[in-house]
């Protein structure tokens, strides 16, 4: 496994992390992380496509199949877990159902979403599905993924506007530092 460097350049620059990480020595690998921030073991990992603020993994690039041969239905998996709580309040609260008729009423996001969802199978020509696994371009399926997608890959603009609805897309206080501090 690749190792973290301590210093990291992310979408806010490059950060130390040793100056908001007490203890950290840049010895815990990226899919360790993600494995902590999911609660179970990595699956299918390519690599970090996006941190935080504070360096820590946010988006995944993950490989078509896992190493079993499943299929992982999306190139793009949100990892953060203050990211992924703010999206899941949406989602229910009916966004999926929202965003899709949005999509559909609005020419530029329903634009946005065919093309994302093309870009998509395009990354991915193992598996002939859109983001999330989606058999149907004019539908959002799942908003972590969409989310993840925009982030991955910036001007996707149905996915920036469901990012734009969140308040706090990031978390103040560096939570996933627990991953990688040493146990007491």
């Amino acid at each position: 496994m690749r190792k973290s460097n301590a210093t990291r350049t992310t979408n806010a620059g490059s950060i130390d992390l040793r100056r908001h990480v007490a203890g950290y020595d840049g010895d815990v690998s990226d899919p360790e992380v993600v494995s902590w921030q999911l609660g179970r073991p990595v699956r299918a990992f390519r690599g970090v496509a996006l941190r935080c603020p504070f360096g820590f993994p946010a988006v995944t690039e993950q490989e078509p199949l896992t190493s079993d041969g499943t299929p992982f239905p999306t190139s793009f998996y949100l990892t953060c877990p203050w990211l992924v709580t703010a999206v899941s309040r949406i989602e229910a609260n009916g966004g999926v159902v929202a965003w899709t008729e949005r999509a559909a009423a609005d020419d530029e996001l329903g634009e946005s979403l065919a093309e994302a969802q093309r870009e998509q199978r395009s990354l991915r020509p193992e598996l002939d599905v859109g983001i999330a696994g989606a058999a149907d371009d004019s539908k959002v399926k799942c908003m972590h993924a969409h989310v993840a997608f925009a982030l991955a890959k910036p001007g996707y603009v149905l996915g920036e506007q469901m990012l734009a609805d969140i308040d706090e897309p990031w978390c103040s206080d560096a939570r996933c530092a627990q991953a990688v501090e040493p146990p007491p």
